[in-house]
């Protein structure tokens, strides 16, 4: 393998060339090949210039993944950007493909910087729990306003080269995508201008007042929710606006070690590795996805009128159809007008917005139109009866080999697929709502289901930009069964004396956006009620039912929708605790001779997580999740799971499968029908091992 780094000389102009592949990610051998072909060409006499760049499809796209939780090699990224800063010799870096990360911070460390048009640039740190530690919190807002430095930093986002330039992060613009010649062209204009070294760390930091940082960091504490990353990344920004550059890169230096060594950075590591690892599965090395072109959507409802936007908007042709013209003429609005938001906030061009509603998106109401489809996706009512009759009439319709996915979220797809005579064609392609925004999509693989069909499900994700991840045939497949799980142990609590507005509380000072009955408010009352119903012939007599959020739907009351469930919802006012809510529970104590109690926010959480984990447990177990991670990744990409915690199976580890055992047998003395510990829960604890040694 040749070296990483490689030094050309072309008219005086040092070219330091990173190869690296596939990201050109700064591993020990590039840290080191860095040093030394710059301090090389700093001591050539005849060398007037040094230009660094990166081969292949970007800049340096970050560190390397493959060091992450081994001890550090030297040269350590802050000397290696230091000594390349500390050169004498002016110093070109010419950009494209993204500049993230380490690679940004490199990208500060030279004197003048060059980017393609279309290069893009960010500081993802905070997305791992961490924050930008080779200098990135002290250069970057002596070049960018700190306001801005703040976003990139504590927002972990990306910005493109028009900004950057406008901002004074590069110098310069170049059309084209020889980055090589750009870089060249501005080092030797550099030296026939004259110009010398122009360290960053020597300029002034730029500043804000400190009323105005103090609101700057009320704003960041606020949306961090418990996440410790973006509060220390404002206290070294703090730092470069108040300290000398060294002192300002010691500051970084400890913050960056204090977050390191925090439970929150490992957990947010594998979150990030997790999502990498979900979409390694059987079928994708033995099946061939199939060729995906036009989609069929069957309902235009909230949720098919999500997905026919998600299509679109990932360059799909899209027909949907609906039961009459009133109802598919209401879809379509709703889908022009998610497209025009999607205009609005630059994600889609106007002009592709007047492409797809002139010929890519068409809707109808008759079943016909699917007959050369590719794929078809039905969305109606969750019902059993009207699914079954939905696939009988789409398998008599469409072509051989077409795709027939049920977005069902709790039915069993085995069932639908026997309504076909093409049982391998059908799987379950469960969207969260609302589909077009979130990004979990749970594959669900039938007893019959072809590899070719899965791996097509999981190249549909990928280029809607989902996270796909593979489940087997259970009520409810990965999320929503350990949603019912979640949701039966607090309804235990709430019943044993804590109010629904307790268990929001704790659950949202967890680190949830929102607790589960602002949740269920949000999401439909309805919903939930019409799925307990159609479970109640199956309910085991032994089981504690809870039917206060039964007795409430009965008062026509389904959430945000019609103005009240567990909340008042208030126009003016907001979402407001109910006193009859409190009385309807009260009334189902007194009718069970259940005395209440106080109940701490800490119980709530215990068991909250109790149940999520054991019913997770369960599932590994019976190989409906095919890992540990597969349930992290689902709960924190469709049910709000902070992602600081690293997912329910993580948060076990860390705290310990003992506990979370003892806590079970503890609740059980309550109730031990629910709380019954999954096997593979007391395997591992028997064994002493952890839920992430199934991840491997």
């Amino acid at each position: 393998m040749s070296e990483p780094v490689r030094t050309t000389v072309e008219d005086g102009i040092a070219v330091i060339e990173i190869d690296n592949p596939p990201v050109n990610a700064l591993s020990q051998a590039v840290r080191q090949g860095l040093v030394e072909a710059v301090q090389a060409a700093d001591a050539d006499p005849a060398i007037n210039a040094i230009m660094i760049y990166g081969a292949g499809r970007t800049f340096i796209a970050g560190a390397d993944i493959r060091e992450f939780g081994k001890p550090p090699l030297p040269p350590s990224l802050p000397d290696v950007i230091n000594d390349i800063e500390d050169v004498s010799t002016p110093t070109v870096c010419a950009l494209h493909g993204t500049a993230l990360g380490g690679g940004l911070e490199t990208a500060l460390g030279t004197h003048y910087r060059v980017a393609l048009a279309s290069a893009r640039f960010g500081l993802p740190e905070v997305n791992l729990g961490i924050l930008p530690g080779a200098g990135g919190t002290q250069r970057l807002p002596r070049i960018v306003p700190i306001a801005k430095a703040v976003k990139m930093i504590t927002g972990g986002g990306m910005i493109g080269a028009k900004e950057a330039l406008e901002l004074g992060l590069i110098d310069e613009i170049v059309e084209g995508d020889d980055v090589r010649a750009a870089g060249v062209a501005m080092a030797k204009r550099l030296v026939a201008e004259g110009a010398s070294a122009r360290p960053t760390s020597a300029r002034a930091a730029n500043t804000v007042s400190a009323e105005d940082f103090a609101q700057m960091m009320a704003m960041v504490s606020k949306k961090a929710r418990g996440l410790k990353a973006p509060i220390n990344c404002m206290k070294a920004i703090e730092a470069a606006m108040t300290l000398p550059f060294e002192e300002g890169m010691t500051r970084e230096r400890e913050l960056f070690t204090e977050l390191f060594t925090d439970p929150q950075s490992p957990a947010m590591i594998h979150a990030f590795f997790s999502e990498r690892e979900v979409a390694k599965i059987p079928e994708m090395k033995t099946g061939t996805p199939r060729d995906i072109r036009k989609v069929g959507v069957v309902g235009g409802g909230t949720m098919g009128a999500g997905i026919a936007t998600s299509a679109l908007l990932a360059g799909l042709d899209v027909t949907l159809a609906e039961r009459d013209t009133e109802a598919a003429e209401k879809a379509a609005a709703t889908v022009s007008s998610h497209l025009a938001g999607a205009v609005k906030v630059g994600k889609l061009a106007q002009a592709k917005y007047d492409a797809i509603m002139g010929g890519a998106f068409r809707t109808t109401t008759d079943y016909g139109d699917f007959a050369d489809a590719d794929l078809v996706i039905e969305a109606v009512f969750e019902s059993m009866e009207v699914k079954k009759d939905v696939f009988g009439q789409l398998d008599k319709i469409c072509k051989p080999g077409a795709i027939l996915a049920s977005n069902t979220s709790y039915l069993n797809v085995d069932d639908i697929a026997a309504m076909t005579s093409r049982p391998q064609d059908v799987i379950g392609l469960h969207f969260f709502s609302p589909a077009h925004m979130m990004r979990l999509l749970e594959v669900v693989v039938g007893a019959k289901t072809s590899p070719d069909v899965v791996a097509s499900g999981f190249a549909l994700g990928k280029r809607m930009k989902k996270i796909a991840v593979r489940s087997g045939v259970c009520d409810g497949f990965i999320g929503n069964r350990i949603l019912n799980a979640y949701a039966r142990a607090i309804n235990g609590a709430v019943l044993a004396g804590a109010s629904p507005y307790d268990v929001d509380r704790a659950m949202q000072e967890f680190g949830l956006a929102m607790g589960l009955f602002r949740v269920a408010d949000l999401a439909g009352l309805d919903i939930g009620w019409a799925n307990r119903k159609r479970m109640a012939e199956t309910r085991d007599p032994r089981e504690q039912y809870s039917e206060f959020a039964d007795r409430i739907c009965e008062l026509g009351r389904f959430g945000r929708k019609t103005g009240r469930g567990f909340y008042i919802h208030d126009k003016d006012k907001g979402e407001l605790p109910d006193d009859e809510v409190l009385a309807i529970i009260a009334n189902e104590r007194a009718d069970k001779g259940i005395a209440a109690r106080d109940i701490s926010d800490q119980e709530i959480i215990d068991r909250y997580m109790a149940a999520m984990i054991n019913e997770a447990a369960k599932i590994v177990g019976e190989g409906i999740a095919l890992r540990p991670l597969d349930v992290d990744i689902t709960l924190l990409n469709g049910y709000g799971f902070p992602r600081w915690r690293g997912g329910p199976m993580h948060y076990a580890d860390a705290v310990g499968l003992e506990k979370i055992l003892n806590d079970i047998k503890t609740f059980a003395e309550e109730d031990d029908y629910f709380w019954q510990p999954a096997p593979l829960l007391e395997q591992l604890v028997a064994e002493g091992k952890t839920f992430a040694s199934l991840n491997r």
